[in-house]
């Protein structure tokens, strides 16, 4: 099976990487429309800022090549971000891969960004949370969020309920980071090569 890392220029990649191999896949980090498209799954990683990824992925002429991948695609934390139409975030245009956008968090006296571990309440029978109990653990570190919606495959709350897992048609996000989330993660991470 061809697994393919979206090279983003972002932070987290290695970790992402090192994740899946720990599962005992082989992974790609490429950012050639020609690997990415032959890929039989595909991870859209990012850390940092919505408008500073958007500007890497539209210099890199990939904005096409991800919206019209056909094989299941796993956008995680800003890459779930990035799957939206529209992000407060830089106030900037994503891939509109999935019918919502991101907004800053309004979390009360609670701080930002929301940081560290939380449960997940499972909303939406998916292959990617099978195994997965509600209310598992996963590491969150984030600012801005999706807030629930039809497409919410499973939410969280800091302060007020915002969606942890987004998803439609072939292409699924999370705002935690799986491969962060000890072995949750891990299984999330598996449930996506395997059964999506």
């Amino acid at each position: 099976m061809q697994l393919v890392i979206v090279n983003t220029g972002c932070a987290n990649i290695s970790s992402v990487r090192f994740a899946i191999e720990r599962l005992g896949y082989q992974v790609q980090v490429s950012d050639s429309a020609e690997v990415i498209q032959q890929a039989d799954k595909v991870f859209l990683p990012g850390v940092g800022s919505a408008n500073a990824a958007m500007a890497q992925i539209r210099q890199k002429g990939l904005v096409t090549v991800i919206q019209q991948l056909k094989q299941p695609v796993l956008g995680i934390c800003l890459g779930m971000q990035l799957m939206t139409r529209h992000s407060q975030e830089g106030n900037v245009d994503c891939l509109g891969l999935i019918d919502t956008e991101v907004q800053k968090m309004q979390v009360g006296e609670l701080r930002l960004p929301h940081m560290g571990w939380n449960q997940i309440n499972v909303s939406q029978d998916n292959p990617l949370f099978a195994g997965i109990a509600d209310g598992s653990y996963f590491y969150f570190v984030h600012g801005f969020a999706a807030p629930v919606s039809d497409v919410t495959l499973a939410s969280c709350d800091y302060g007020t309920a915002f969606s942890a897992s987004i998803g439609q048609d072939n292409f699924y996000g999370v705002q935690f980071h799986p491969e962060r989330s000890s072995d949750a993660g891990a299984k999330l991470l598996q449930n996506f090569i395997e059964n999506t």
